[in-house]
């Protein structure tokens, strides 16, 4: 089973074509250039490296979230489009599962984290067991400060990931004996990690509706805010 898998929930942009048994090709970026400029290109770079067609494929993946509202909604488009035309099934990822994918090692705690804006992060705690990335703690929004007080907490080694560690912890915050960050190449969001999740799925038989799967964005965007800001007559209608 191949299946090409795309994450664009953060300024990185990472596009790969997998199977079970490898990972074929992999195109990992952090540039300037916006998703909506890269994204489709590298899908045809990476299809041409792995020697994939797109008919060929079995599946498409893609990181659905939290993350950037824009990014989220270019990648999320581009998969559904491709499933549609190409009639394939579609599966999400969590883009905190992903970042934990990272640390296939049982008796460590995996805290993934993003940035969520205003000193706070989305936060979700992974670990592995028997081979399987298991949810420890569901996703919430907490500051940064609160988060490493609670991994000051936890039993065990402890291990943050996620593009706000580089932004805002590493070298910023004084960490608890038991808490490390992750290298610089591995904060970083990779559709390596999308793709063996999402081959997880398939296999299980799961896919989701092409027409139904939607950014899991947590919380509101800042523009939706301030539009129900200015136009307090539209809320109180809804």
């Amino acid at each position: 089973m191949s299946i090409l898998a795309i994450d664009t929930a953060t300024q990185v942009s990472s596009v790969a074509v997998a199977s079970e048994e490898k990972l074929a090709a992999e195109l990992t970026m952090q540039a300037r250039l916006t998703h909506s400029e890269t994204l489709m290109p590298h899908i045809e770079q990476v299809l041409q490296m792995a020697g994939v067609k797109k008919a060929e494929l079995d599946g498409i993946a893609v990181s659905i979230g939290p993350g950037s509202f824009t990014g989220l909604r270019i990648g999320l488009a581009a998969a559904k489009a491709m499933a549609y035309v190409l009639n394939k099934p579609l599966v999400g990822v969590s883009t905190l599962a992903a970042l934990a994918a990272h640390f296939p090692v049982p008796g460590v705690k995996i805290v993934s984290l993003l940035d969520a804006q205003k000193g706070n992060a989305y936060r979700e705690v992974f670990r592995w067991e028997q081979g399987r990335l298991i949810r420890e703690q569901s996703v919430d929004i907490a500051s940064l400060a609160d988060i490493v007080a609670d991994c000051s907490e936890m039993a065990g080694a402890v291990i943050l990931t996620g593009d706000i560690v580089a932004k805002k912890i590493r070298g910023r915050m004084v960490l608890p004996a038991n808490v490390q960050v992750a290298p610089a190449q591995q904060i970083m969001p990779r559709a390596a990690n999308v793709a063996m999740i999402g081959l997880q799925r398939l296999a299980a038989g799961e896919q989701d509706n092409v027409m139904d799967l939607e950014p899991w964005y947590i919380r509101r965007s800042e523009a939706e805010v301030l539009w129900e800001k200015r136009h307090p007559e539209a809320k109180r209608c809804n």
